[in-house]
């Protein structure tokens, strides 16, 4: 199925104490079978605020090449994007929105709060819970109370199938490029050894990065691909487990070290080749939910 025919819905909501004060704002995506919900706070800010912040973060974790149907129960967001209402305050915001408007197509749709909607509601609830939240609460998790690097304690968690696929690239001048393809570089199969090196350092994880928990890897797969309409090797890493944390920094690793794998076995002919575009993409399982960024 073509990407754009897949139909993404947002639901989102905005919620402040005081008007202002602090505030929390959050979105419940479903981009065909996938559900993601997220959300996040400021310490000072209006509803209104809210309420757009969390249509552009909404957008921003949803696909660009799609038909979006975004629900609010803001008038003043909604009836601003379709009926051109007068933008005298929060300038700043509906600019943001603008720009990722124009890149996407967006319907708005609003709905009444307070109803009954199940996901309006949820989306509620989720962005008056970031409001009435502390900063505290919302500290790296990898810093203690004074400021000292620590493990996260997860034994309190569930053991969950977990699932995270991670992106990058290694760009360089065709001629290398046509070298990989054929497999003749002098250090050898450049892509057979670079997936083996993901393989190796996805197993690697907790001792390449000092706070990551070791995790029982259920499966580690990298798909590497000639790229020769941008001139570059794309790599993709796919790590799944079932634990009480996420297995995003093992595909991550793994994507880094096929990089850097493709790098040194080719860099003896081509001095100006970069690694780029490395992210996470996809994760799933969790208390966090699923999480689709593009």
């Amino acid at each position: 199925m073509s990407d754009k025919l897949i139909k993404v819905s947002i639901y989102t909501d905005g919620a402040c104490l005081g008007n202002p004060g602090p505030g929390g704002w959050a979105a419940i995506i479903y981009n065909d079978t996938i559900r993601t919900e997220i959300a996040g706070r400021d310490d000072s800010t209006t509803n209104n605020r809210m309420e757009i912040l969390a249509a552009i973060k909404g957008l921003e974790a949803s696909p660009k090449a799609v038909a979006i149907t975004l629900y609010s129960d803001s008038q003043y967001l909604v009836n601003t994007m379709t009926k051109n209402w007068k933008r005298q305050k929060n300038i700043d915001l509906w600019d943001q929105l603008d720009a990722l408007v124009s890149s996407r197509d967006v319907s708005w749709k609003w709905v009444k709060g307070h109803a009954g909607h199940p996901d309006n509601e949820e989306a509620d609830r989720l962005a008056t819970n970031m409001a009435h939240s502390s900063p505290e609460e919302q500290h790296l998790t990898h810093l203690d109370s004074s400021g000292q690097a620590h493990m996260v304690n997860v034994g309190n968690k569930l053991e969950t199938a977990r699932e995270a696929v991670a992106k990058g690239f290694v760009s360089m001048q065709p001629q290398t490029l046509d070298l990989v393809k054929q497999g003749a570089m002098d250090k050898g199969d450049v892509i057979s050894i670079a997936r083996i090196a993901g393989i190796m350092a996805a197993k690697q994880t907790s001792t390449l990065i000092p706070l990551c928990h070791p995790l029982p890897l259920d499966q580690v797969t990298l798909d590497i691909e000639i790229n020769e309409i941008d001139n570059r090797v794309d790599i993709t890493a796919t790590s799944k487990t079932t634990a009480k944390t996420g297995v995003e920094m093992e595909s991550l690793t793994a994507v880094s070290i096929a990089a850097l794998t493709i790098y040194d076995m080719c860099k003896s002919v081509d001095k100006g080749m970069r690694i780029d575009g490395i992210r996470l993409v996809r994760k799933t399982g969790g208390k966090s939910g699923d999480i689709l960024l593009e």
